[in-house]
């Protein structure tokens, strides 16, 4: 008998917002170079019995050091979700860029998924090289290290099935480790991109962000992300702000907040 999926409920929660010209948004600029900004979000997903937080930003204290500013705090928009951080199980770590691994104790109950290549890329020989070093916080790897001897962090090798219809696939290319989530929904399978594309317009024009660690395996990355998704909407950029456009808001109150990615798109 086949195994039954689960249809998950998908969200984008914003957090933050950063203005940057289109140039600092692809290898080699664009020629164009208008105000291209880029939204930063955590990603919730709720099943019946377990719901799934697909990585936690950064706080206060980094935002200030990296100037950036928090619009909204993770805690209270998942709030406005009914999650409450405090008792969340399950937290997926994309990869542990300081904008999506910060936050360390915001979910003191929560087992940590991360892909085996990522660790080693973030405390190996990798990070002595300052350009591939200075988009993670140190004290961000140090929370994880200290999570793995409390037995609060489970390692991941490629593809990994954590519950019927929600699967964690490595695709690396931003990071050496970076891992997508690919998630069963009453509209099909939705994937989230995460850093994988940052943009809708890096995988469907083929065009790479500029931090990264393998353009190969970035350009790669982009075909995996089409491959596992139902159509070219159901795949989810980590951080354009077109998805609060293009997907409906949770509620009225939520609008160009919080999108409910399991929904067909507007």
């Amino acid at each position: 008998m086949a195994e039954q999926l689960e249809n998950y409920r998908v969200y984008a929660v914003k957090y933050a917002h950063h203005d940057r010209p289109a140039s600092n948004n692809f290898i080699g600029g664009d020629p164009h170079d208008e105000s291209m900004p880029l939204d930063y979000f955590v990603w919730a997903v709720v099943g019946e019995s377990r719901t799934f937080i697909v990585d936690t930003g950064f706080d206060a204290k980094t935002a200030a050091g990296r100037g950036r500013s928090i619009l909204n705090p993770i805690d209270a928009g998942l709030g406005k979700i009914g999650i409450r951080a405090s008792e969340v199980e399950d937290v997926i770590i994309t990869h542990m860029h300081y904008d999506h691994a910060g936050n360390h104790d915001l979910f003191p109950r929560a087992r940590y998924h991360v892909q085996d290549r990522e660790m080693a890329f973030c405390t190996g020989r990798c990070m002595c090289h300052t350009m591939l070093r200075n988009t993670f916080e140190a004290d961000d790897v140090k929370a994880m290290v200290d999570r793995v001897f409390t037995g609060r962090v489970q390692f991941h090798d490629g593809v990994s099935h954590l519950a019927p219809g929600l699967a964690l696939h490595w695709v690396g290319g931003h990071t050496g480790g970076l891992q997508v989530v690919r998630v069963h929904t009453a509209r099909g399978w939705v994937v989230l991109a995460s850093d994988a594309s940052h943009l809708y317009a890096n995988m469907n024009q083929g065009r790479p962000f500029p931090i990264v660690y393998n353009v190969g395996d970035m350009l790669e990355g982009y075909e995996t992300l089409h491959r596992l998704a139902d159509s070219p909407s159901h795949v989810i950029p980590g951080h354009d702000p077109d998805v609060l456009r293009r997907f409906p808001a949770h509620d009225r109150e939520t609008e160009g907040w919080i999108a409910r990615l399991d929904a067909e798109p507007r």
